[in-house]
């Protein structure tokens, strides 16, 4: 993004574009930021802020880089230490690095009482990280402080970020008020004293474009005041929230006593070359200051004295995660200061996290001492041997992968590994959220680049790098022997069936999962501990809301309905039917031979779809410009036409709302329609799709037939959703066809495309935002931008490195607290919103028991076993988890297959055999799952379901 043209680098920046905009990324564009003190809190928000793209940031600090530094900042090395560099020199080129767009500046002045400050207002922002200023950020081992002070009166221009939704009307009344009534008793999710904007209202024309303040009357109405005076409504138009700004202003600083204290103890003892106390029993803590002060001026509340006791043990260590989950946090504050854009967090944030036992704090001049001083030896040890299966190294996965380096997750040296895997490569909009990655390492693997990035953090680690997905096929590859070697696994997925799979794998090999998300400024994180908590699968998202097939076709309302359906068509011509083309003759290799079986009347499965392609071959350019022109002329005309002659324009419904408000009117002719298209948009339609014809059937002659309404009955099934006979005449057209092209060995060389949305060149998105386009002024529905249009045809997450950095830092706080066996009360999830800004930490969720009957229950944690051989029989299977586990099975399946049912025929004959004859299992299978029900209660009917049990075919295993 260029800062004296303004121009976004899409390619770089559009998944945060769907965050903050365009105007707030210019904004930013323009903005310059002074970021002091490069520790493990300071490195994470110079990070975040030069990814999000601003135009300067100078990077201050004093210090010198110490082992201790190798442990909190993951951009200094073990040569920086050795060649007693500055902690600014040494992170300096690794932060250029990240973002070609920003211009960072280094200093290593001295700031105190006597530095003339007056060079800090040409910068925008002043991130102070210990001192105070407009952001002042400070963690202290387990405690951590966030400030913010953008003045008396700063305004918001979007407080929340939320996308307005539009809502259909169903009906507005003519009154004083009138009574605005939403479509199917929708809720409209308005507030009193917020403002709506109406489009597209017939009758009550005078509505359009205007701006009205609602009263609320029920979740699916509202008023807007007298409405008497105008027209009678009609029918159709919606309404949309209107954002207004909001203006908020800050007061003083005002901090916990007990960082106050600290900040005092750091005051009075570098008058003597001291610093933070390195040890718990460490002289002149920060408790002896702040024994009896206030909380705040104007509270006498006493301190916590637990809380300053743990904060005077920790106060000199650093806790990685928690440096990344604040410094996501204050990140999204900066920039919220340069753009104006979200509600900004008003003062202080502090959590402490957990209370350690003193005598495990001791420095032993390695890289961990920080954290070592927060959460001790003992627990260091367990991280240090951890083996850990991280599935995605995407922006979560990179910053997860950060975290592992500085916690030491997984060391060579004490046995622990890291698994990776990934099948992506990486792509240009990587580069602005998964850090790791450079420009150099376009089209590269994901895993194994982020496994060398990560080993240059932190050389003591073991990754181990993978390039597959993880998915059933790959099952051998991640068995039950790979997980058995595991502590835990982590998802760092977009795909919520990936996930469902990824966990479902976990449970059944009990293994504690930590899975994460993040959409925008959102983002989520859910621990699944074994026997304790429910698993990802244990609930369910409500499913997308499906678009009706109908509506696609012929009656579109919103432009997401264009924009799918122009996808489709995409899918449809350059997808879907190429490929059925080239698996035809993968089938069928000999043209001749099928030429013969179509001359003896035989059916082929395609053959008629795969001859009419072949008919249409193209030959050369000009012949993909006509094609095009066809195609236009099909579905802008014609198919308009044609529904304007099965639907004309004054066709009601039973409630006496009209049937379609397509736009062209059935009485005028149709060279209405093309003046009133916007002409670079046919022009950019039509040309596209010749470009893609030529890629896709690398070069017909045609002429254009006038127009002909077919009678039809809309209430018929598709054509594709029925077999309908071929006539005579056109199996003869195809044989036809067909003997031409052998004749002329003109034949079709066809490839298939793949979607691909941010390759601007392949002309993909050109088709499609050019085809809805055209498609809503059709429908007279308001167009949407290409980057709209762009997001929704590709389902784009809208992403920001913020809320990544935080959510992979709570996540890793919380692995903290499963490798130390911490109890179910500790374990937290969270949602947060840093727009608003909101953290919301809850309690997980805790198994549920599922009751068969008497003192026999079971949990989704639970698997029952049972040990065969080759001549173990149906019948001694019941038998043995009868005598094994108290309850007799009533039914026994194996997948899909029912291999006991007593109510079925035949079935009781079963029991004599084997279990080898019913299963068949390949030969190298040691054990099969099966699914079980048992007897209920005597007075139920239906039988209880059990837990699954994994029969071993042979007693040794």
């Amino acid at each position: 993004m260029a800062a004296d043209s303004m121009e976004i680098d899409d390619s770089l920046y559009s998944r945060q574009r769907y965050v903050l905009g365009d105007t707030a990324m210019q904004k930013m564009a323009q903005s310059s930021v002074f970021l002091s003190g490069m520790g493990g809190l300071g490195i994470e928000i110079a990070k975040n802020i030069v990814l999000a793209g601003v135009k300067t940031v100078t990077l201050h600090d004093t210090k010198q880089c110490e082992v201790w530094d190798l442990g909190i900042n993951f951009f200094i090395r073990q040569d920086d230490v050795f060649n007693q560099r500055t902690r600014v020199e040494a992170v300096f080129p690794r932060i250029v690095e990240l973002n070609p767009y920003v211009h960072v500046e280094k200093s290593s002045s001295t700031l105190d009482d006597n530095t003339d400050l007056s060079f800090l207002r040409k910068y925008q922002v002043r991130a102070v990280v210990r001192l105070g200023s407009f952001i002042s950020c400070s963690a202290h081992g387990i405690c951590v402080r966030v400030f913010c002070d953008f003045g008396d009166d700063f305004e918001v221009s979007d407080p929340t970020g939320e996308e307005p939704k539009e809502i259909f009307i169903q009906s507005i009344t003519q009154g004083s008020p009138g009574v605005v009534t939403c479509m199917d008793n929708r809720p409209h999710g308005l507030q009193n004293g917020q403002s709506v904007l109406f489009r597209e209202v017939n009758g009550m024309q005078e509505l359009n474009g205007s701006t009205r303040p609602v009263t609320v009357l029920s979740p699916h109405s509202f008023s807007i005041e007298d409405t008497s005076h105008l027209r009678p409504y009609a029918h159709g138009g919606f309404f949309a929230l209107v954002k207004t700004p909001m203006t908020f202003s800050f007061a003083p600083l005002q901090i916990h006593a007990a960082m106050l204290a600290l900040d005092t103890f750091q005051e009075h003892e570098s008058q003597y070359g001291l610093n933070l106390p390195r040890s718990p029993t460490a002289r002149c803590a920060p408790s002896s200051y702040c024994g009896t002060l206030p909380v705040n001026p104007s509270s006498q509340a006493p301190v916590n004295a637990e809380l300053v006791r743990c904060l005077s043990r920790t106060a000199r260590g650093a806790l990685p995660p928690l440096a990344a989950a604040v410094g996501g946090l204050a990140s999204q504050e900066a920039l919220k200061a340069l753009t104006g854009k979200f509600s900004p967090l008003q003062q202080w944030v502090g959590q402490p996290v957990h209370s350690l036992p003193v005598e495990e704090f001791s420095s032993r001049g390695d890289r961990y001492d920080g954290l070592r001083a927060c959460i001790g030896e003992s627990m260091c040890l367990e991280l240090h041997k951890l083996r850990v299966f991280m599935v995605g190294c995407g922006a979560i996965g990179c910053e997860m992968l950060k975290n592992f380096a500085m916690l030491g997750v997984g060391l060579a040296k004490c046995s622990g590994e890291v698994f990776i895997t990934d099948p992506d490569l990486i792509e240009k909009s990587n580069l602005n959220r998964q850090f790791l990655f450079r420009p150099y390492h376009i089209q590269k693997p994901k895993s194994s680049t982020a496994a060398a990035a990560t080993l240059e953090i932190n050389p003591e680690l073991q990754v181990d790098a993978h390039l597959h997905k993880v998915c059933p096929a790959t099952e051998g590859t991640y068995s039950d022997a790979f997980y058995s070697r595991l502590h835990l696994v982590v998802t760092a997925l977009d795909n919520v069936e990936a996930r469902r799979y990824v966990d479902s794998r976990s449970v059944s090999n009990q293994k504690a999962l930590l899975d994460s998300g993040t959409m925008g400024t959102k983002g989520h994180t859910e621990i699944i501990v074994p026997n304790l908590t429910e698993s990802y699968n244990s609930h369910r998202d409500p499913p997308e809301e499906e678009i009706p097939f109908c509506t696609l076709k012929s009656f579109p309302a919103v432009i997401e309905h264009t924009i799918q359906w122009a996808r489709d068509k995409f899918e449809s011509g350059f997808t879907q039917k190429p490929s059925t083309y080239n698996l035809f003759w993968q089938t069928h290799s000999s043209v001749e031979a099928v030429l013969q079986r179509m001359q003896s009347r035989e059916s082929l499965e395609g053959a008629f779809q795969v001859i009419k392609l072949l008919s249409k071959r193209p030959s050369q350019w000009e012949h993909c410009i006509i094609l095009a022109r066809l195609k236009f002329e099909k579905y802008f005309k014609k198919k308009a036409l044609q529904l304007l002659h099965s639907f004309p324009l004054d066709t009601r419904l039973k409630d006496g709302s009209k049937y379609t408000n397509l736009y062209v009117a059935q009485s005028r002719p149709t060279s209405y329609f093309m003046p009133h298209l916007i002409r670079h948009t046919w022009l950019l339609s039509c040309v596209s799709t010749a470009g893609l014809i030529h890629m896709t059937y690398q070069p017909l002659d045609c002429v254009c037939v006038s127009f002909q309404p077919i009678e039809t009955d809309e209430s018929a099934k598709k054509p594709d959703q029925q077999k309908l006979a071929l006539s005579s005449e056109e199996e003869r057209e195809a044989i036809t066809q067909l003997e031409g092209a052998i004749a002329a060995r003109h034949w079709l060389q066809v490839s298939p495309m793949q979607f691909e949305k941010d390759d601007d060149a392949n002309g993909h998105m050109d088709f499609v935002a050019s085809a809805s386009a055209l498609r809503a002024r059709m429908y007279a529905i308001e167009a949407a931008d290409r980057l709209k249009t762009k997001r929704i045809a590709g389902k784009i997450i809208p992403a920001i490195a913020t809320s990544t950095a935080a959510v992979a830092g709570l996540v890793a706080l919380e692995l903290i607290k499963v490798v130390g066996g911490y109890g179910f009360e500790s374990f937290k999830n969270c949602f947060f919103n840093l727009a608003i800004p909101v953290v919301v930490l809850t309690e997980t969720a805790p198994v549920k028991r599922t009751h068969i009957r008497d003192n026999i229950s079971f949990s989704i944690w639970d698997r029952w076993t049972i040990y065969g051989h080759d001549t173990f029989t149906l019948s001694d299977f019941i038998s043995a988890v009868k005598e094994k586990y108290g309850i007799e099975p009533t039914m026994v399946v194996h997948g899909v297959k029912m291999l006991y049912v007593p109510v079925m025929p035949g079935h009781n004959k079963r029991l004599k055999l084997t279990m080898h004859k019913l299963i068949k299992p390949p030969s190298e299978r040691r054990y099969v799952d099966l699914t079980v029900s048992f007897v209920a209660e005597a007075d139920e009917d239906e039988d209880r379901p059990g837990p699954p049990i994994r029969y071993h075919l042979h007693h040794t295993d």
